[in-house]
């Protein structure tokens, strides 16, 4: 064979070998570290829009304040997005009269919210409670339009039942970035 032939199959073989351990570790990655969502309604808007596309932050996750979260609602029976105001140990309290919500008797200035907190037409849930080890309180942005954990049908979320973090915006292209 000539030298030159040897060179470009031995580039191709080293190029298919990368190509398959770069897909194996991308793999391993999106299956283990990362997962994707898309957010399904308008209850995150402004922050996030219907349509967006997640990359979500899964292993080793413990819900913090003011993270943006992924749960598998069980009793709505698919992945919800919603924003963590509460964890255990804290004590929240909804006053609608105001639109306000406190944690551990400090008010929340919550520059991302859409609309005003208002009491949501279905069955409601205590709105002054501590929240429980192994749950957390959580609410959508946009709190006109939210099924959350002011609802019983939402109710507190089970750790548990939370996926991870939303890190970052991969869709749409304009939005594309960090959150």
């Amino acid at each position: 064979m000539h030298p030159q032939k040897n060179n470009i199959l031995d580039f191709v073989f080293d190029m298919a070998g990368f190509t398959l351990r770069a897909l194996v570790i991308l793999f391993l990655i999106m299956t283990f570290f990362i997962r994707q969502v898309l957010v399904d309604g308008p209850s995150m808007n402004d922050t996030l829009k219907d349509h967006d596309r997640l990359a979500v932050w899964t292993f080793m996750y413990e819900p913090q304040p003011e993270d943006i979260v992924t749960i598998n609602s069980t009793t709505l029976d698919k992945l919800i997005i919603k924003r963590v105001i509460a964890v255990a140990g804290q004590k929240i309290n909804i006053n609608y009269a105001k639109n306000e919500v406190s944690v551990d008797g400090v008010l929340l200035h919550e520059d991302y919210i859409k609309g005003k907190t208002i009491k949501p037409p279905l069955p409601v849930k205590k709105t002054d409670l501590v929240i429980p080890q192994g749950y957390v309180f959580v609410m959508g942005d946009n709190r006109e339009h939210s099924t959350d954990s002011r609802s019983t049908i939402v109710d507190l979320v089970p750790v548990r039942n939370i996926i991870g973090k939303a890190v970052f915006r991969l869709f749409p292209f304009n939005a594309f970035g960090t959150l």
